[in-house]
């Protein structure tokens, strides 16, 4: 069964405020062999990593807390979200924009961090790719507050948390956050902490 070629595609610029936002039109080969012209908008805003910092000893894992303005505006009273540590690609480079990430974001210095995944994660309408990450921490490893970089203003509050605690956060909806729940559902189905 052979379906799904593209052809004749066209880019509109919409928009490049903060990113860009394109209107595409396009050809769509049917399964049927007959061509269809569609038209889609897609956000890039670049590609991106997210990573879980879990602490096997003590059983705990560490997330973060910020403001969210586009769920805010989706009906979340606050706009505060509990998040795993991410970011967007620099040079293209997902490891090494993780480990400055999580120091920027948490204060926690990492030498060595596993990829376990990608995953696109809204497919309809946004571009990006985002790597996902695990790294052990250790209370060593604290080099500094965390809290986000100051020319990118962010106000980010580190958590540290039992997992089990992680995950009933899942259950209640206190975690709402999609590549959160991926990264502790990951650690969970891989036994990487206790529940």
């Amino acid at each position: 069964m052979k379906y799904g070629n593209v052809r004749n595609i066209g880019k509109e610029l919409l928009s490049d405020n903060w990113y860009t936002l394109h209107k595409i039109t396009f050809e769509y080969q049917r399964e049927d062999g007959t061509w269809e012209t569609q038209v889609r908008e897609a956000y890039d805003r670049g590609n991106g990593a997210a990573i879980l910092l879990y602490n096997c000893v003590k059983n705990t894992v560490v997330l973060t807390r910020q403001f969210r303005m586009p769920t805010y505006v989706n009906g979340n009273p606050d706009g505060m979200m509990i998040e795993a540590c991410a970011g967007l690609l620099e040079k293209n480079n997902a490891e090494a924009t993780i480990k400055k990430e999580v120091e920027e974001e948490t204060g926690y210095k990492l030498d060595k961090v596993k990829k376990v995944f990608e995953s696109y994660m809204s497919p309809g309408s946004v571009t990006e790719i985002l790597h996902f990450f695990i790294a052990e921490y250790e209370d060593r490893m604290k080099v500094g507050e965390g809290g986000g970089a100051e020319d990118e203003t962010e106000h980010i509050e580190v958590l540290e948390m039992s997992f089990p605690k992680a995950l009933e956060m899942i259950r209640t909806g206190e975690i709402r956050d999609a590549k959160t729940i991926m990264l502790l559902q990951y650690a969970q189905i891989n036994n990487l902490l206790r529940q």
